[in-house]
């Protein structure tokens, strides 16, 4: 019994290290008390960071990300869009030029008042001062003393920043909201080490990366600035602004000022927003969080009220959603704060420039991709933006067909019904807009490997589709591979083994071959890795003794397996499955209402293949390769053959 009993433990320990994919994490306990003046828009910081070296490796220097020196003329990210800014796409009355509209050439022309800066004034470790060096947006601190490994040390920094004008995330005073402070990336912050080393990537352009921690953040400024984003109000009852609990007098200290004090559990970055005219809206989910939605109010305007209001609903409604396909929200509130350039995600918080559902959701789904799971965004954008493409765009459906359809209905309000009706027949499924962007950026020869760093990619054009609509059509097409019912389940296996640990592709098609059972190596590295692309076509058909032969082509580079379903005159349907060779298995039969005949694998070297149906030629009507529209077939005109007899 003693040996069989040590024969179980030492049997589950490996199973449980299996099934729980590890990976060390640095950590940081950050603690900053910031003091704001909102006439100079400066303001003076104070950090405390808890650094813990969880690696196996000894730290002789570290780096901080200074994300505001971007905002200077000739910067790297100044110099970025101008140079896009040459490239034109398009032609005659569509030509555009490639950069980002929102930065074009507005960092060149800010006057000294204008611009962005974060200046060090002093960085301790362990009591002793460091010495550092400020190479524009990176920080590099070079230790007096190496950190070595699973230890903590802590960093004091004392630094002082002018808020730059609004040109891309961060900023003040937005042309387009008159929204006053959009405080991201304002802090000096610890750049990622990680499995591969330091991660000290310059702010030129796209995407973030950071360790998770926790935060304690004091922002004083004047007393009519009402404060939205990441992050539990510590003293509410001293604050008010409808963060203080029911029935509670706000007594508010004496001054011109008051201090703000926010806590935030296990996050990886901290943003908040601040203006006078800020309208608070709460929402409590029974068993959930605290929905908060900050807007800028427009006096007489209750179109604007009902919008902001109509967006505090729908987060209530679709939550239980969210959480059933995607995994559970874990931290008690989520901000949608009126500001930013267009949609920016943060933990527990989004900017947002209006309060339209679809950006919201997309926003909000970030949670899950980049807040929790964390993937380095500049190395793997499409597992951030287009996971998030793909789960919103299924959030936003679920909205518009649950919840947008019964108001209407219940109102009576035919308009939004026929226009929800319209979207349905646009719309065959719900990513068909990231297909049609996929195939535009096939057909631009702008294309580049998904694998390409964010800030690398040659084109805006490029790394737009590749990350948001590519990246997208990799987990619907996933679905087509491995069946929707077990790519789902992928999605939040994925969840629950790897929040909190930074997964990467690798990560996500381990966890996507032990759940379907399939091989799927190849997918990645064709679909990821190359730019090579799908293209079957029905070849020709012919009889012999009494049965169809039916010859397909594979044109594209990129092999598939192909669901070919046959109508035949008198109604009835087959789904005749070939597998792909790669695979070694085969997807759950997905419509069980049709009859599925399992042909043998299709071997990629070969450019045709040959299955066999039993059924004479004359009795077949229609022949479809992938009647669901799930496969990214570059060229649709030959998957389909329609026979009159």
């Amino acid at each position: 019994m003693k040996g069989f009993l040590l024969f179980l433990i030492a049997t589950c320990s490996f199973f449980a290290t299996i099934a729980q994919p590890d990976r060390w994490q640095q950590r940081v306990k950050y603690s900053m008390d910031i003091n704001m003046d909102v006439i100079t828009n400066r303001f003076s910081g104070k950090q405390r960071l808890e650094y813990t070296n969880n690696s196996p490796d000894t730290l002789r220097k570290v780096f901080y990300h200074l994300y505001w020196n971007a905002f200077q003329p000739n910067s790297m990210m100044d110099n970025r869009s101008r140079e896009l800014g040459k490239i034109i796409l398009g032609h005659g009355s569509h030509e555009q030029q490639d950069w980002d509209g929102r930065v074009r050439d507005r960092i060149l022309n800010l006057k000294p008042d204008e611009i962005g800066y974060q200046k060090i004034v002093s960085l301790k470790m362990n009591g002793v001062a460091q010495s550092f060096t400020t190479d524009e947006t990176i920080l590099e601190v070079r230790l007096s003393k190496p950190i070595p490994p699973k230890s903590t040390v802590i960093f004091e920094m004392e630094f002082e920043a002018q808020v730059p004008l609004q040109i891309r995330r961060s900023g003040r005073d937005n042309p387009q909201t008159g929204v006053r402070y959009s405080m991201s990336q304002w802090y000096p912050k610890m750049c990622e080490y990680d499995y591969e080393g330091w991660h000290p990537t310059p702010y030129v352009a796209r995407e973030f990366y950071g360790v998770w921690g926790d935060y304690e953040v004091k922002i004083t400024i004047d007393k009519n600035y009402i404060i939205g984003g990441t992050g539990y109000l510590q003293n509410a009852s001293q604050i008010g602004y409808g963060y203080e609990a029911a029935g509670i007098k706000v007594m508010r200290p004496a001054g011109d000022k008051l201090t703000w004090i926010f806590t935030a559990p296990n996050v990886h970055d901290f943003m908040w927003a601040a203006d006078p005219e800020f309208k608070h809206l709460v929402r409590h989910i029974p068993n959930g969080p605290t929905i908060n939605v900050l807007y800028k109010y427009k006096e007489n305007n209750s179109a604007n009220d009902a919008a902001w209001n109509a967006l505090a609903d729908a987060a209530v409604e679709v939550l239980p959603f969210i959480e059933k396909h995607f995994g559970k929200y874990p931290y008690k509130q989520y901000s949608f704060v009126q500001g930013g350039d267009g949609g920016m995600e943060y933990p527990m918080s989004t900017l947002v420039i209006n309060s339209g559902t679809g950006l919201a959701f997309h926003e909000w789904m970030h949670s899950w991709y980049q807040g929790m799971l964390g993937t380095n965004e500049s190395m793997y954008a499409w597992m951030d933006e287009g996971f998030a493409d793909y789960s919103s765009q299924l959030v936003d459906t679920y909205y518009r067909d649950n919840v947008t359809r019964k108001i209407a209905e219940k109102n009576n309000d035919t308009r939004t019904l026929q226009y929800i009706d319209s979207l349905d027949n646009v719309l065959p499924h719900d990513h068909s807009g990231s297909y049609r962007a996929y195939f535009s950026l096939v057909k631009s020869g702008l294309e580049e490997p998904m694998t390409t760093h964010a800030d690398h990619f040659n084109t805006n054009y490029g790394y737009s589709n590749a990350a948001y609509t590519k990246g997208c059509v990799f987990l619907e097409q996933l679905g087509y591979i491995t069946g929707a019912e077990v790519r789902d389940k992928i999605l939040l296996e994925y969840y629950r083994l790897w929040r909190f640990k930074h997964p990467n592709a690798n990560d996500f098609m381990r966890i996507a071959e032990k759940v379907s059972g399939l091989q799927l190596d190849w997918y990645k590295e064709y679909w990821i890795n190359t730019t090579k692309t799908i293209d079957y076509g029905i070849d020709s058909l012919w009889e012999e003794n009494g049965k169809t032969k039916i010859r397909l082509k594979m044109i594209g580079k990129m092999p598939m397996p192909l669901d070919v379903l046959v109508q035949y005159k008198d109604g009835s349907k087959e789904m005749a499955y070939i597998p792909q060779y790669f695979m070694f298995g085969e997807k759950p039969v997905e419509e069980k209402s049709i009859p599925r005949v399992n042909c043998e694998p299709w071997k990629w070297t070969s450019p045709t293949y040959i299955f066999e149906l039993n059924h004479r030629l004359t009795d077949m009507k229609i022949i479809d390769i992938d009647p669901s529209l799930r496969m990214a077939d570059v060229d649709r005109r030959n998957n389909k053959i329609e026979l009159n007899w």
